[in-house]
């Protein structure tokens, strides 16, 4: 079986990078990544993770189960911010989902080697995170239950969906972002999935995997359908990194609300989901890493392009930032103007300035060579950009809300305990299915990695990228 999947070459090529370290064999690569998912001895860290995870993942519960019976206004939804945590928190979850389409399939089409040690599990938090997404804009109708109604069927009531709402739009462009995702995803676990079902030991375990391998031998036709498939899928998921959050964009970009009305908005959202997401991937990839030495899988030659590639779209987010304020000055427009300064000076002006701080100054660091191979300041940087790109989309949504065209409606808005409650409680849902993901399944794709050792093998050991 491995020999097979060995032989067999993948579209991703032999790297020229160093992006596998050095003194592995197709035994050891095979070896050290499905120990992972076949050991029957559990890490107490582990345990302690998922059950905190989990405990927090309860509050998602909680926080829904008095939504369903109390009604939408324990969100603190009011006028005129009629939007709160709950679309917050939804462009944010969108935005990290990004990161893994973006190396999975971009990366691929450009045969960027080193995207083989963590374009696995960024596929998996991508799931994960349009999962939580997905339960605001549900939650956000107040009936939940009555979801069905905005799909286009025809029902005795004469009812239809208003196509033109952008709301609408985002409930075709996210549920296909997800099954293109979960499709390219699992399609990638299926040559993987057949090395644990041949090296399982116990009989539950083959059965499983040998059920989710589908039948997979290693044969050329298999290969030769493999390919095909994943490639067509990732030239599916292409467009749909740049289409899904550009929709989500059109949320506000088509509104007439002073700060939201703006052509900007596409680019902008995409630049700054790509940023997001990756600094999640970071977040991640850092202690994953360090906690089952896979340092020599996630070399910092895979940190140090994750960093890049972080920077870039950094400096995309802010020339948006220079932008906004551009367009407020030079619009002529009174009340864009008005709102460029309530965001510096307003009653939300430190969000604003956080803002500023977490996305424009603290990556700028990275240009140094030197600090992109500092993990622990990568890190701390990754998690400082997570809270940046959440505070953005405060200001856009909030900060734009609470003071409208008419100061007699102006007001103020503050999150509930629920609104808190149900944020961390998606919090807690993600770590806990990346917690089982890590445990369950190949987080690192092992064929893809097999076809890296010849170039790893090849070069001295001062180039494997440790």
């Amino acid at each position: 079986m491995d020999k097979e999947l060995v032989q067999k070459p993948i579209a991703v090529g032999i790297a020229q990078d160093p992006v596998i370290g050095p003194g592995h064999d197709y035994t050891t690569v095979t070896d050290k990544i499905s120990e992972l998912v076949l050991t029957t001895k559990i890490h107490k860290e582990w345990v302690i993770g998922f059950l905190f995870s989990a405990s927090l993942a309860s509050l998602l519960g909680v926080a829904m189960y008095f939504l369903f019976f109390k009604g939408i206004g324990v969100w603190a939804p009011n006028v005129p911010v009629g939007w709160g945590f709950d679309i917050i928190n939804f462009v944010w979850w969108i935005g990290i989902g990004h990161a893994g389409t973006l190396i999975s399939a971009i990366l691929l089409l450009l045969k960027q080697e080193w995207r083989t040690s963590i374009n696995r599990f960024a596929e998996a938090m991508t799931l994960f995170a349009v999962a939580c997404a997905g339960m605001y804009p549900l939650m956000h109708t107040g009936r939940p239950w009555l979801a069905y109604w905005m799909l286009p069927y025809p029902n005795t009531m004469g009812m239809w969906p208003q196509p033109r709402s952008p709301l609408l739009w985002d409930v075709f462009a996210v549920s296909t972002y997800a099954t293109v995702s979960a499709l390219f995803w699992f399609v990638g676990l299926i040559p993987d999935l057949a090395t644990l079902r041949d090296k399982a030991k116990h009989t539950v375990s083959r059965y499983i995997f040998g059920a989710l391998s589908m039948g997979w031998r290693g044969s050329a036709d298999h290969w030769q359908r493999y390919e095909m498939a994943y490639l067509l899928l990732a030239g599916l998921s292409t467009p749909l990194v740049v289409s899904v959050h550009t929709i989500v964009s059109f949320d506000f970009a088509i509104g007439i609300i002073p700060g939201w009305h703006t052509t900007i908005f596409p680019p902008y959202f995409v630049a700054g989901a790509i940023f997001a997401g990756f600094a999640m991937v970071l977040t991640l990839a850092i202690p994953m890493r360090a906690f089952y030495k896979l340092e020599d899988f996630i070399t910092m030659h895979h940190i140090e392009n994750m960093c890049k590639v972080m920077l870039a779209t950094g400096i995309i987010v802010v020339y948006g930032y220079f932008l906004e304020v551009f367009f407020g000055w030079y619009s002529a427009n009174e009340y864009e103007k008005a709102v460029i300064m309530n965001r510096f000076t307003g009653p939300y002006a430190w969000s604003y300035w956080a803002l500023i701080f977490c996305n424009g100054l603290a990556p700028q660091i990275l240009w140094w060579k030197k600090y992109r191979r500092n993990l622990l300041l990568v890190w701390i940087i990754s998690n400082i950009v997570s809270v940046g790109m959440w505070l953005e989309r405060w200001v856009i949504i909030v900060v734009s809300l609470h003071r409208d065209f008419i100061p007699a409606s102006w007001g103020y808005y503050s999150p509930t305990i629920f609104d808190e409650a149900f944020f961390a409680g998606t919090i807690g849902l993600f770590l806990t299915l990346m917690f089982l993901f890590v445990r369950l399944l190949p987080s690192i794709a092992m064929f893809e990695m097999k076809l890296l050792v010849p170039a790893a093998k090849a070069r001295p050991e001062s180039e494997g990228g440790h």
